[in-house]
């Protein structure tokens, strides 16, 4: 075998890993039960996410919620899980992520403006926190899943 094949065999190699989504270390069982009923929660002062993010056209697009349910089926959650990875993927820092800056006040380092208005006052809020372990890879402990 030449060296021509073997450093072009081990430049594949490192160019398929680096192109694999790192989705596999973002939790779906945690994002079922702990981040997607975010989405739907109603705050005081706050519409829940999903009354703008069904069928917006922005990053974080969530599934519309089937007429007359309260919450997604597994083939919409396993898609919103999808959008969620897809934003928290595309940095390096997952606590960057749009998902997490968006909607977090201005003094508290979010972004200037999100049109559903500050949805966390500051990263204590224990909603931001939840996402927050999300986005770093949280599980749910053995037996809760």
């Amino acid at each position: 075998m030449s060296v021509r094949v073997v450093v072009a065999a081990a430049i594949f190699a490192l160019a398929s890993t680096a192109i694999v989504p790192a989705a596999g270390t973002l939790d779906y069982d945690f994002y079922k039960a702990k981040v997607q009923p975010i989405f739907l929660a109603k705050r005081p002062g706050h519409a829940p996410c999903v009354m703008c993010h069904a069928e917006a056209n922005n990053m974080l697009k969530l599934q519309k919620l089937p007429e007359g349910q309260s919450t997604w089926g597994e083939e919409d959650t396993r898609k919103n899980f999808d959008t969620v990875s897809k934003i928290i993927n595309a940095v390096d820092d997952p606590m960057t992520a749009k998902i997490l800056i968006h909607p977090l006040a201005p003094e508290a380092g979010g972004d200037a403006y999100h049109s559903g208005g500050r949805q966390f006052a500051n990263k204590n809020d224990p909603l931001w926190k939840t996402i927050a372990e999300f986005a770093k890879g949280a599980t749910l402990p053995a037996g809760k899943k």
